[in-house]
């Protein structure tokens, strides 16, 4: 059977990503990934280089998607289908490119845990975040910005006379363009994926990527990868210690069903060692992935098994639905580093996925060396090294070549910067959105500040801001504008440079602006120490957006702000007015409940606050590493979730 890629409808229950939150984030990203000083101390300098090497402390320019909820309904998502006459993948260009599925047609297997339904969590660096498949993740550590975002998808020629899928977009942490191309060649049992992040720049850049396989956790199931040793990550920025491989800490930790709690495990890998790792059940089946060495990272990723791992899993999918763990493969040892990509540089690799048999008495036998050497031996026969390397060699022309069919439209950004930077990007176009199309509305007034010198932007609130150095000279050289002020307001925020950032905010309110401006100021005035008065802006900038008549998600997004900024200042009775003028819809969602409850017990309603509390509260957007005291309960924190 000849390859084939066709358009398709994958039909899920799901609940929407929702809408992004139109206000800007101003605050200082936390990060649990983030070692502190004495345990960087201990490890190798050039890992503890890259760890400290341009870590994320902003989400800007991207917005955060926070309004969703868990109430799922059927739902039609476009896919595409890339198929021979051995496997069968599907994808997702609207959610990331995710590979939901990957099917081995002979035996009828799914290789991967392909989620049953589509149910967003805060776990992305930016909130909106689903589990299963296979997953990109480029920027920064952690799940990626595009993680429910729509990526361009082209029908592209393969190395092998057929056709292959291409994905690609501007990533926007980093500024930098990215292409995933998805082919199978005929006859093979293997997904290839030849993988290429370009730097166009003058300047270095700080390059993350992981792949993310989510691969079934039954009972006997082993990860296995060419290791004795590994990096044990556990989320308490102190504890990045190498410890042996399988057996630590009284246990075997290549069974995933048997750990006790979450855990990364990056596994040190040794030099010029195969890079391979695979997931096999007790009758030594299951996935490998497998790369050339430029992708030298593997990962084991596991929930654990105690009621708070099997909770967190059920959060992501529904109760009954089998566990899953993932194993990773990324650009560093761990994921706590970024890799510099020098300017006008590119880094490039093949991937392959495929199903693998093993003798599994030599899988599950108590001598790991054995189980390794019987896992790299099938690899071998079932796909050598040599053909690995050979398929990049002779995909690396085809990454030039130009998409013969578009399957699927992703954002406007990468066309604006194409366009503010003069680049030559061969083999990823990034189309201009046509000016009646309703998703290049936001890159238009950008546009017009590019091609006039005047930002030109409408509409009754502002769009996205821009941060990096060359559109913040091109908004410090326009024409006077409030909204001009405001977005260089965000652009100095972001560069660090607090004190003139607030100046433009000032005179974007000077300027007419309105709470837009006031709002960013409150934001600022919490970040720097002065919780009276964030109060008193925020609580003008909700009342001046009421007037404003701005949007629903905007007044939705300011309320919250709004109320955790009266809470801090002691000021109950305003967050309750607040509160109260919240749409009603917006109030029984778990963000508000919470906030409810607290607004309570502020005003002395303790048995209101534990009546709220007692009823059940799900937080839908509760993010990676987040926690908070429940309202009238003594003692710690009543929520944490995170992800690997």
């Amino acid at each position: 059977m000849a390859t084939t890629i066709r358009r398709a409808v994958l039909t899920l229950p799901a609940a929407s990503p929702g809408p992004e939150n139109p206000l800007p984030q101003l605050s200082t990203r936390g990060d649990v990934h983030r070692l502190d000083r004495v345990a960087m101390a201990g490890l190798p300098p050039a890992m503890a280089r890259r760890m400290r090497h341009a870590p994320l402390r902003s989400l800007l320019p991207v917005r955060r998607r926070d309004d969703y909820t868990r109430t799922r309904i059927p739902t039609d998502l476009d896919a595409i289908v890339i198929e021979n006459d051995r496997l069968r993948a599907t994808v997702l260009p609207g959610l990331g490119g995710r590979v939901h599925s990957l099917v081995h047609k002979p035996t009828g297997s799914s290789l991967l845990y392909s989620n049953p339904v589509l149910q967003p969590a805060g776990f992305a660096l930016n909130g909106a975040w689903f589990s299963g498949g296979i997953e990109w993740n480029i920027g920064a550590t952690g799940h990626g910005t595009l993680s429910v975002a729509p990526l361009h998808a082209a029908r592209v020629p393969a190395p092998d006379g057929g056709d292959m899928l291409r994905l690609w977009e501007w990533e926007r942490l980093r500024d930098l363009p990215f292409q995933v191309d998805l082919w199978l060649p005929d006859g093979s049992d293997f997904l290839y994926a030849g993988v290429r992040v370009r730097n166009p720049h003058h300047r270095a850049a700080p390059v993350y990527w992981w792949s993310n396989t989510a691969v079934p956790e039954g009972p006997r199931t082993r990860v296995l990868a060419p290791a004795e040793r590994a990096w044990h990550f556990g989320y308490d920025r102190a504890s990045l210690r190498r410890v042996p491989v399988p057996h630590w800490d009284g246990a075997d930790r290549t069974y995933p069903a048997d750990g006790t709690r979450h855990a990364d495990y990056f596994y040190d890998l040794p030099d010029g060692e195969r890079r391979w790792i695979a997931a096999l059940d007790g009758d030594g089946h299951g996935l490998v992935q497998t790369s050339t060495d430029a992708l030298t990272g593997r990962k084991l990723f596991l929930w654990g098994a105690d009621g708070a791992g099997r909770r967190r899993q059920e959060w992501l999918t529904e109760p009954g639905t089998g566990g899953y763990a993932e194993i990773q493969a990324g650009l560093a040892p761990t994921q706590l580093e970024h890799v510099p990509l020098e300017a006008g540089g590119e880094f490039a690799w093949l991937e392959a996925y495929g199903p693998l048999a093993a003798d599994p008495a030599a899988v599950h036998g108590a001598d790991w060396a054995a189980a390794r050497a019987e896992t790299a031996a099938r690899l071998e026969a079932a796909l050598p090294r040599a053909a690995v390397d050979a398929a990049y060699e002779a995909w690396r022309p085809y990454a030039d070549h130009e998409p013969k069919e578009t399957l699927a439209t992703g954002s406007g950004w990468g066309a604006l910067e194409v366009e503010r930077g003069r680049l030559e990007l061969p083999g990823t176009p990034f189309p201009v959105p046509a000016d009646g199309d309703v998703g290049g509305a936001e890159q238009r007034p950008w546009r017009a500040l590019l091609r006039t010198g005047s930002l030109g932007e409408e509409g009754p609130e502002p769009g996205p801001s821009l941060v990096s150095p060359a559109w913040r000279e091109l908004l410090e050289t326009s024409e006077p504008d409030p909204r001009a002020s405001y977005h260089l307001g965000v652009a100095q925020w972001h560069a660090g440079d607090r004190s003139q950032a607030v100046r433009s905010w000032e005179h974007a309110l000077r300027q007419g602006m309105g709470w837009p401006a006031r709002r960013a100021l409150a934001a600022a005035d919490v970040e720097r120490g002065h919780p009276e008065r964030a109060a008193d802006r925020y609580a003008r900038a909700v009342t001046e957006a009421h007037e404003a008549g701005a949007s629903r998600a905007a007044r939705t997004a300011l309320a919250r702000e709004a109320i955790e900024a009266l809470l801090a200042a002691g000021r109950a009775e305003d967050a309750a007015a607040v509160l109260a003028g919240v749409h009603p819809a917006a109030r029984t969602r778990g963000r508000f409940r919470l906030l409810e409850a607290r607004v309570l017990e502020a005003r002395g309603d303790g048995a209101g606050a534990r009546a709220i509390r007692d009823a059940g509260v799900e937080v839908e957007d509760l993010g990676e590493g987040e926690t908070f005291p429940w309202p009238g309960a003594p003692g710690p924190p009543g929520l944490k979730r995170r992800t690997g």
